[in-house]
């Protein structure tokens, strides 16, 4: 039984996420689909993790099992002939028949992209949020210090999650900015549900003047979520690499 990991780019703007869903749209069934059709067997893919409605992902990887005979150089353009325009498979290769993308992953690279122009874009609607006004970028990556280590992050946490271990490292969290566009950039070992679009959202309202600088920390330590910020909106997130 050969083992292949897939790395996937997709548009996330017309799905209702990563997970196969019952009745909706999602970015697992359309690759499953495809690969079904091509190894013309029934195939399930394991994916590294979730994304939600109308993320986007740059390096989300998944794996399956399966016997087949076509090269696995061409596996990608298989099923890139099939796949929507909204999703690629960019690699294909063989991994240890043990690997598993989801329980080998030992971390996550996200992006999250705002647009802070004088005026809305409609080019990047469903790729960044739009902040209008000015941002103070200085004490917004004063801010997002407090974020890099080892925490708590359950006050970062959306309800409806049964995950009971919330203890997060984050190696390294960058922000900087192009024109109009600002980029964060977040590494850790691990995220809670919308726990970087909290953090966006939080560190958002630093840069507004809603909260300042020193009170990061303790919002941190308070593990409450209505200490936290705004949860910042979907479209501007990116799951942008999968470290095993």
């Amino acid at each position: 039984m050969k083992n292949v990991k897939l790395t996937v780019e997709y548009d996330g703007t017309l799905f209702y996420g990563w997970q196969r869903q019952k009745n909706d749209r999602s970015v697992q069934e359309e690759i499953e689909k495809a690969l079904s059709k091509i190894m013309k067997k029934n195939v399930k893919i394991n994916g590294s993790g979730r994304t939600d409605a109308r993320v986007h992902g740059l390096r989300q990887t998944a794996n399956f099992r399966e016997e087949f005979t076509i090269p696995i150089e061409r596996i990608p353009i298989a099923l890139n002939s099939i796949l929507p325009d909204d999703i690629a498979v960019i690699n294909a290769e063989l991994v240890d028949e043990n690997f598993h993308a989801r329980y080998d992953a030992v971390g996550k690279k996200y992006v999250y992209k705002i647009y802070n122009g004088q005026h809305r874009s409609p080019l990047w609607r469903n790729y960044a949020y739009y902040v209008p006004g000015s941002l103070d970028l200085d004490k917004m990556r004063q801010a997002s210090k407090a974020f890099v280590g080892t925490h708590d992050f359950i006050g970062f946490m959306a309800s409806g999650s049964s995950v009971v271990d919330t203890v997060r490292t984050i190696y390294d969290l960058k922000i900087h900015k192009e024109g109009p566009l600002i980029t964060i950039e977040v590494k850790g070992n691990g995220f809670l549900y919308n726990m970087v679009r909290i953090m966006v959202g939080t560190i958002v309202e630093v840069g507004k003047g809603k909260k300042s600088v020193n009170e990061i920390g303790p919002i941190i330590e308070s593990k409450n979520r209505k200490s936290a910020g705004h949860t910042a909106p979907a479209q501007g997130l990116y799951l942008s690499k999968v470290y095993y």
